[in-house]
């Protein structure tokens, strides 16, 4: 029998980070049981003893913003995040999650969840059993079957549809409506449930394209979801509106300062979006946040990404780009159709100017049409264009960007690859950034990751973060940008002893290089069931994760270990002060 001194691990040497934005210092770090036993000089004998010179060792990742729901059903390591250091994930955003369901609305969830969320229908279809009906049977089934930890929030459109059906779900609800869905909610809260989310933008629709049903609640119906938060210990908010791609209304601020007030528990909201061409946007979408203060018995948190994530787009299915203005109503068309619209050049002025108008709001970031490189093509008429800028195309040809654009597309029936390049990379936008990170109602967030598969990929924000940190634009020091990705998500969530490496928290640690940390270029895989594929990428620099003790990672690859656990609200969080 191994002497209870004994640590499972010890790592000596390492540079200490520990989370909490104190500078970094050489030491040891041991874990026994799950837990950090000690931070510092470390003595004790080792089952297994890393030797940290030269690296750093830092609190796990958290994530507060991601759509894993439905991928961890058949990738329970959830990749790629877990090659990038992510320790600890929040799911159930935007007022989406897989339960409370009926076998009836499966199809219905599936078709909506890849409209909304981008997620492959095949593998939807193929890669989950849907074999739960209450939201604590869908934890249930994520129970000792995942890598990392995590949390999921209660999505109001699951709700809504549970409680009203098919028939009523886009109708106001009445007032025994709106009691059973308070009901609902609590119950689901009970099972384990993180908190509540809910979407308003117009951006999402259901399969059908009709406005997803939390869309088609009233103020009054959130509200009273809102106060059922409040019974329930260590519990949160997040929602989305139609203002968080564009400009926040009078109502929408007072939404989210009401909601916040109402469950007396802080509120995330997903995108800030900041761009030097618009310098009184950010202060703007900052006003909820402001007043929220003001009021003193409110909290609204806006997150950020603190990268620029790649995507990828193209005109033959739903997109970012339908989001512009006079886009819609072109990309909607039968395919036919639609490229005839595009080829007229009338309609081309019209689409050019509604993406580049004031209207186009976060997703004017698109307009840069003349930066767009173009990935894989079809046609032998597009032979030699993949890789190539379409401002230098269109200098050859003698055209205009957007025309040469159209034109390309065109000649590949539209299935052409076009990678954006964003009109926000400038050193006036990454200043703007780096001053509003440091502002207390600012997180760094919204991967998105395990939604938008084959379009986007936030999944490696963190290292590509710190690679910048490290040894790129340096706007943080590493102290800094470790906290705000680790200790700063977790107080705002209270997830209990998470988010630092301190003696008794739990053993969420990342071992990286600092000299070579990064993560690598994202390429589409078919590697989703059905053979579906999605953008993924591996990470640079992560030598070793552990999750809850145990090592999920070794080397940029993952061991297949599974010690994550489902993070329930009450048990594995503390409830958060909104004054």
């Amino acid at each position: 029998m191994l002497d209870d001194r004994v640590l499972d691990v010890r790592i000596n040497g390492a540079t200490i980070i520990d989370g909490t934005g104190r500078p970094g210092f050489v030491g040891d770090i041991g874990i026994r049981d799950g837990r950090i036993s000690a931070v510092g000089e470390v003595t004790e004998p080792a089952t297994r003893v890393i030797d940290g010179t030269g690296l750093v060792v830092c609190p796990g990742f958290v994530d507060p913003h991601t759509h894993y729901d439905a991928q961890l059903l058949w990738d329970p390591q959830a990749s790629p995040s877990n090659v990038h250091g992510v320790t600890s994930i929040i799911g159930g955003n935007c007022g989406f999650t897989l339960a409370p369901i009926i076998a009836a609305d499966a199809d219905f969830t599936r078709r909506m969840m890849a409209k909304v969320e981008g997620m492959p229908l095949a593998a939807l279809e193929e890669g989950i059993d849907w074999n739960w009906s209450s939201f604590g049977e869908y934890l249930g089934v994520l129970d000792g079957n995942i890598a990392v930890n995590a949390g999921f929030l209660v999505g109001h459109c699951a709700i809504r549809r549970k409680v009203m059906g098919a028939e009523r779900a886009m109708d106001p609800a009445t007032d025994a409506e709106i009691e059973a869905m308070v009901q609902l909610l609590g119950d689901c809260i009970d099972s384990g449930g993180l908190g509540f989310s809910t979407t308003r933008s117009s951006s999402h629709s259901d399969g059908d394209g009709d406005p997803v049903p939390s869309r088609m609640a009233t103020t009054e119906e959130v509200l009273a979801l809102c106060r059922e938060v409040a019974r329930h210990p260590g519990t949160t908010l997040e929602a989305i509106t139609e203002g968080c791609n564009h400009m926040f209304t009078e109502e929408e601020i007072d939404l989210f300062v009401g909601m916040s007030r109402a469950a007396e528990r802080p509120l995330n909201w997903n995108v800030l979006t900041l761009d030097a061409a618009a310098p009184d946007r950010a202060p703007h979408q900052l006003q909820p946040s402001v007043r929220a203060a003001e009021a003193g018995d409110a909290r609204v948190v806006a997150l950020t990404m603190p990268v620029l994530v790649p995507m990828n787009m193209n005109f033959l299915t739903y997109c970012a780009l339908w989001n512009l203005p006079n886009w819609r109503e072109v990309m909607a068309l039968p395919v036919a159709d639609r490229i005839e619209q595009l080829k007229d050049p009338v309609t081309q002025h019209a689409m050019l100017t509604g993406a580049q108008s004031k209207e186009a709001g976060v997703f004017g970031r698109l307009s840069n049409f003349a930066g767009y490189r173009v990935g894989d093509t079809y046609s032998l008429a597009n032979a030699g264009l993949s890789g190539r800028i379409v401002s230098d195309i269109a200098a050859e040809r003698g055209t205009e960007p957007f025309a040469t654009l159209i034109d390309i597309v065109v000649a590949d029936d539209l299935r052409t690859i076009v990678w954006p390049h964003p009109t926000d990379d400038n050193p006036e936008s990454w200043e703007l950034r780096r001053a509003t990170w440091e502002n207390p109602h600012v997180m760094l967030g919204g991967s998105d990751a395990g939604a938008h598969l084959d379009r986007m990929f936030g999944a490696g924000y963190i290292t590509q973060f710190l690679a910048d940190v490290l040894r790129g634009r340096k706007l943080l020091g590493v102290e800094r940008a470790i906290q705000m990705l680790t200790d700063v998500p977790g107080r705002l969530f209270g997830l209990r002893d998470r988010g630092r490496l301190e003696a008794g928290y739990l053993a969420d640690v990342v071992v990286f290089d600092p000299a070579t940390i990064d993560s690598e270029a994202p390429l589409l895989t078919p590697d989703l069931p059905a053979k579906s594929i999605r953008l993924t990428a591996g990470s640079r620099g992560i030598e070793h994760v552990f999750v809850n003790g145990i090592e999920t990672v070794t080397a940029g690859v993952a061991t297949g270990a599974l010690p994550g656990v489902v993070l329930r609200s009450g048990r594995d969080t503390d409830t958060v002060s909104v004054r």
